[in-house]
C-alpha cells in the first residue's frame, strides 16, 4: 500500500518527465549538433563564428541578427502579437 509522500514522488516525475517533453518540443536546438548549425547566417548572409556553431548547435543566425529577433520577438509580446 503507498503513502501520500509516494504518490506525490510518482506525481513529481511524472511532472518533470511532461515538462521535459514540453521543453524538447520547443527547443529548436535539442539534438541539434554542430553539424546541423549553419555556416552563414540566414538572416544577414555572413559567417556564423565557428565558437558559436559549436556552443549553439542548430543555430541559425549569428548574434547580431539573434538579438535583433531577440528584440522583434519581445516587443511583439508587449504589445499582444507574435513575431
Amino acid at each position: 500500500m503507498t503513502d501520500i509522500a509516494d504518490r506525490a514522488a510518482e506525481r513529481e516525475e511524472e511532472l518533470i518527465g511532461d515538462a521535459l517533453d514540453e521543453h524538447r518540443r520547443h527547443d529548436p536546438t535539442a539534438g541539434k549538433t554542430e553539424a546541423d548549425s549553419a555556416k552563414w547566417c540566414d538572416g544577414c548572409g555572413q559567417r556564423v563564428p565557428d565558437a558559436r556553431r559549436k556552443a549553439v548547435p542548430g543555430v541559425r543566425l549569428c548574434v547580431d541578427c539573434q538579438n535583433e529577433a531577440a528584440r522583434v520577438e519581445a516587443a511583439a509580446k508587449r504589445n499582444g502579437r507574435h513575431a
